[in-house]
């Protein structure tokens, strides 16, 4: 069954909730956005919310107002990273509650994984075919969010954020939640052999066999190159981290497939929005 359950009503954003979390710990809010319900005009129609692709700011700031108010957050909850697709993990502590959201400058900088235990705070980062991953503690009641490209996901940054809650927040990796959200699949993810020599390493650091790289990786039809399955590779990092995998979620969506309801870099050429990921300790 998919995980990331559509809900969306006429002008209202689009969002898609991973509802059985929130089953778990009620006071978490986590999921992601569609490109409708926003106010953004072409090529970055309607729900964009990244101030770095060339959209109007203001409209950014009322996308961004709108999905808050649609979780029932402050709009100065928001709270995210520059990404530069590395494997750098932030602690969001009570201080840093709105960083990110009206400038670019005082956003997380050089940071693509973000974890933290404070409530009112919603963490946020943005995808147009990359990976989004999601952490939680129901047990220490600790959120965390990762942006994985390919790059993010070769240099482990799942198993970053796993480490970051064990050391940071006392969590034990028997007890964390992951999620893989909605992204390009294997389907569509057509990759080079510079890219495929790093999977290949990643996969024998990981002590994984030949079978487990025919799982991730398949020929395509341009020689030379491979269809590769971002989401199933990091379920793998998530497990060889020490996440059981009755505890991990992974959508069927993807979003070069489903271009109608997801921005895609591939499939619009580069030229597009930006979905965002998020998760967050509503306050009582």
């Amino acid at each position: 069954m998919e995980p990331f359950v559509r809900n969306a009503s006429e002008g209202a954003p689009e969002l898609y909730g991973l509802k059985a979390w929130e089953s778990q710990l009620p006071l978490v809010r986590v999921g992601f956005t569609g490109r409708g319900g926003g106010v953004s005009s072409a090529p970055y129609n309607s729900f964009n919310l990244a101030l770095h692709v060339g959209d109007k700011p203001d409209d950014v700031l009322e996308n961004r107002s709108r999905l808050t108010a649609a979780l029932g957050f402050a709009q100065d909850a928001w709270t995210c990273g520059e990404q530069v697709h590395g494997i750098r993990v932030a602690c969001v502590r009570a201080e840093d509650k709105g960083r990110g959201l009206r400038q670019r400058e005082n956003a997380f900088q050089a940071t693509d994984g973000l974890v933290t235990d404070v409530p009112g705070i919603l963490l946020t980062s943005f995808y147009a075919d990359c990976v989004p991953l999601y952490f939680m503690d129901p047990v220490k009641k600790v959120v965390g969010l990762a942006h994985a490209g390919w790059k993010g996901t070769v240099g482990l940054i799942a198993e970053e954020v796993v480490r970051v809650m064990e050391q940071e927040y006392g969590s034990l990796r028997s007890e964390i939640r992951a999620a893989i959200g909605p992204s390009i699949g294997g389907c569509c993810y057509e990759v080079d052999e510079a890219v495929m020599g790093r999977v290949r390493e990643v996969m024998a650091q990981l002590d994984e066999q030949d079978g487990a790289l025919e799982a991730v990786a398949a020929p395509s039809e341009t020689e030379g190159r491979s269809m590769l399955n971002l989401k199933e590779l990091n379920r793998i990092i998530m497990i060889k981290a020490g996440i059981l995998p009755m505890n991990i979620e992974c959508t069927s969506w993807c979003t070069s497939c489903h271009d109608d309801a997801f921005f895609s870099y591939r499939k619009h050429q580069g030229v597009t929005g930006r979905m965002a990921s998020w998760i967050g300790l509503k306050e009582r």
